[in-house]
Formats: C-alpha cells, structure tokens, sequence
C-alpha cells in the first residue's frame, strides 16, 4: 500500500477522466479531487460509482487549501491560468508548497502565451515556461516542460505550456 505522502492530488478536478484513470490505475494510491465546485465534485462521484470511495475530496479554493497530509504529485491542467493577480498566483504556489513534500513533483498546464486570452468568458494569465519557473522558482526547480496545441470539443485550437517542477 502507497503512504499517504504518495498521494496525487488533482486541483480543479471536476469531472475529471484524470482522475477516473488514477482510480483504475493506481489501486493503492491516495487520490486527492480538489475543486471549488461541488457539484462538480458531485458528478465525478457519480461518475466513479463504487470507486467514488477510493478518492477523497476537497471543495476548496486553491489558493487556500490545507491538506492534512501530503502528497508527491499535485496536477493542474488549466486552473492556474485562471489566476490573473500576482498576488493569487503567490498564494497558489504558497499552497502548492505546502501541500506537496520535499522531493515531489508538480504537473502544470496553463495557457501558453500564444493561447487564448479569455476561457469561458473570464481573462485569463498566460504563461511561458520561464514565467512560470519565476513564478514557482524559490521552491521549486523546473525539470521539464513543452508546448502543445490542445483541440477543444468545438475544434479549436488552444496552445498550452506544459512544465513539470520538483519541490526542493
């Protein structure tokens, strides 16, 4: 069985097939669904049925979450973008430190700053990888990152940059 210290957090879980996939994948391993939505959080344990036991849920706010454990991944795809103010993204990467331990890793998604300026109507902060790594950078170290052109239900294209951090 994995340590709660190996858990996977997923922020603005959602509905999210991430997290359905964790689920049937990883048997043993604590599964965090952060989102500031319940209702959404409802549907995904609708969605999970049975499984929906194996997942514990946070309906918080990003950038004020505390965990009681900690965990070795945190995963965001498109909830950072969303977090305009300086200030926000400080509290964010405050918590995202907090919440993750030393030696683990943070999965990020956000637009590229080619990508889109609104999403869902709301503005929206785009991203390079170097902004993010001055964003995150006193704690954490870039490892990795690339852009990619992620296709919308609607057949838009969206360009984002992905980046992979280890918490020192």
């Amino acid at each position: 069985m994995s340590a709660p210290s190996d858990a996977i957090l997923v922020a603005g879980a959602g509905a999210s097939a991430l997290v359905v996939a964790l689920v049937g994948a990883e048997p043993q391993r604590r599964i965090v669904a952060l989102d500031i939505s319940s209702a959404a959080l409802d549907q995904l344990r609708e969605q999970l049925g049975p499984a929906a036991e194996r997942v514990e849920y946070l309906v918080a706010d990003v950038r004020e979450v505390e965990l009681a454990e900690p965990v070795a991944v945190w995963h965001d795809r498109a909830v950072f973008h969303f977090l305009t103010d300086a200030a926000d993204q400080a509290a964010y990467v405050d918590r995202v430190a907090a919440a993750v331990r030393p030696g683990g890793h943070v999965l990020i998604a956000t637009f590229a700053e080619d990508g889109p300026t609104q999403c869902s109507g709301l503005p929206v902060a785009r991203h390079s990888a170097a902004s993010l790594a001055g964003v995150f950078g006193a704690r954490f170290d870039l490892l990795d990152h690339f852009e990619h052109n992620h296709l919308t239900p609607w057949a838009s294209e969206q360009r984002f940059t992905h980046a992979v951090f280890r918490r020192r």
